[in-house]
């Protein structure tokens, strides 16, 4: 079973940036993929990005193209998020997710991945 534990949410202005991290444990973690997803109040829980674990190939979802940028370093066992271009409907709770059958970005259905950390509050307001 893996574990994961998110960091780095907070309140920040519009325009501001944020870095997540997702630590991550449990036997050959680095194989499997790591993803991003957030649910805001009354949504459903939406893909963000994703890092592969074999060559940390990336893949963002459309509203995170060209704001995010997600990266793994595996001395660490740790994967970041970071969120640049903050804006107000960014705000939401913010997992990572693995699972072992998961080794490449193949997609963000929730269904996909047995392990999740708890989550981290991005608030994006003035």
């Amino acid at each position: 079973q893996v574990q994961l534990v998110e960091s780095g949410g907070g309140l920040v202005q519009p325009g501001g940036s944020l870095r997540l991290s997702c630590l991550y444990s449990g036997h050959t973690s680095h194989d499997y993929a790591i993803t991003w997803f957030r649910q805001a109040p009354g949504k459903d829980r939406e893909g963000v990005s994703c890092i592969s674990g074999s060559d940390d190939t990336t893949h963002y979802a459309n509203s995170a193209k060209g704001r995010f940028t997600t990266s793994r370093d595996k001395a660490k066992n740790t994967v970041y998020l970071q969120m640049n271009d903050l804006k107000p409907e960014d705000t939401a709770v913010y997992y990572c997710a693995t699972d072992p059958s998961v080794q490449y970005c193949s997609g963000y259905g929730v269904f996909l991945f047995g392990s999740w950390g708890q989550g981290t509050q991005v608030t994006v307001s003035s």
